[in-house]
């Protein structure tokens, strides 16, 4: 551990010199991945110099009790090498999994949609609660969502919901999220009192920066229509809603939240430019889960990753085996246990492949 944390201090010294240099201050994309990697390798130096410092406390301890001469002082120095001993292995199971190489993806903002299933309105209902659970969890995290593109259901809930999310490592968390959500309950239709199965899928993209994906707005088609929803007067009057067609892919997307046309074009551009950089992703998400045989993060959208049964309040999550019976909570936000567990599983498995043993 000594050794690797050498390292680190090496490239952190590297890396201190780097982020003040002008011509990385001036090239936005190249500062922005130094200034992510020195807040990542601070964050390891810190741990470092407390395992440095407990290992120089452990052989003090050792030497007192070795010494022998004061029992007060000796009884003092067993309870310190204990303590010490136990705090050394947690710091180094937590250093291990900071040295994991990052994701460059996991810091970038996301593009979230959830679009109703199989299931009818009950698949919309539930695509609303998804939405609601999502947007509890980012503001609970500190993070900034807006509506992006919206079709609403017939009884509630959504036919379809696009939003963007804005903060620190959004892509990191919310990227576990992606693939199929079912739900077991009986549906507010349902005049019998059965349980019904239905569905939502959630498609979350990492947001891609203009130079992460050049678009030639010679292959996209740009089309106007009028807003629908809410939005006062302005709906239904006026041509401010935008729909983009990539010519060569034939991927679509569109935007009417705002009333602005202008507006509008900037969100479905940035939610176009994501499309195209999630389906190299996708491709590449692929290639890793092969080599790594992992469920986690497989970049399969048809996979059915989690359940969500009312009757019995239970919330199964199907990649790692996790069963949780607190579903009301969960709905309401609280999936950070769900998303810790998998980032666990994930780095794992990273471990692995790296060759270090637990």
């Amino acid at each position: 551990m000594l050794d690797k944390l050498r390292i680190i201090k090496q490239r952190f010294d590297e890396v201190s010199d780097l982020i003040i240099q002008p011509d990385i201050i001036s090239d936005q994309k190249r500062y922005i991945q130094i200034n992510k990697e020195y807040k990542d390798l601070s964050a390891v130096m810190k741990l470092g110099d407390e395992y440095k410092t407990l290992l120089n406390n452990v052989e003090e301890a050792k030497e007192i009790i070795a010494d022998g001469s004061d029992a007060e002082m000796t009884e003092m120095a067993k309870m310190e090498l204990e303590e010490a001993n136990a705090r050394i292995q947690q710091l180094e199971e937590e250093i291990k999994f900071m040295l994991i190489p990052k994701d460059p993806e996991d810091a970038k903002n996301v593009m979230v949609e959830i679009r109703a299933g199989t299931g009818g309105d009950e698949a919309s209902i539930f695509a609303g609660d998804l939405y609601r659970m999502y947007t509890k969890f980012c503001a609970e995290k500190g993070w900034k969502t807006e509506i992006v593109d919206v079709s609403e259901g017939t009884s509630g809930g959504f036919k379809e919901i696009i939003f963007s999310v804005e903060g620190e490592d959004v892509y990191g968390d919310l990227k576990f999220e992606a693939g199929v959500h079912r739900v077991q309950r009986v549906p507010q239709t349902e005049t019998q009192g059965r349980v019904h199965t239905s569905a939502a899928t959630v498609m979350v993209l990492p947001e891609a920066e203009e130079f992460d994906v050049q678009i030639d707005m010679k292959d996209v088609r740009k089309d106007l229509y009028c807003s629908s929803g809410p939005g006062g007067q302005s709906v239904n009057t006026t041509y401010s809603a935008v729909r983009l067609t990539h010519i060569p892919t034939g991927l679509v997307a569109q935007c009417q939240d705002q009333k602005s046309q202008h507006k509008n074009f900037d969100k479905a551009l940035t939610v176009l430019r994501s499309r195209l950089y999630e389906v190299e992703l996708a491709k590449k998400q692929e290639e890793d889960a092969k080599k790594r045989k992992s469920m986690v993060s497989s970049g399969d959208r048809s996979a059915k990753i989690r359940t969500y049964n009312y009757p019995q309040g239970r919330v199964t999550e199907h990649r790692i085996g996790l069963t949780m019976y607190d579903l009301s909570n969960i709905i309401n936000g609280d999936i950070h246990k769900i998303v810790e567990e998998l980032k666990l599983a994930e780095n794992t498995e990273k471990l692995k492949e790296l060759g270090e043993v637990f």
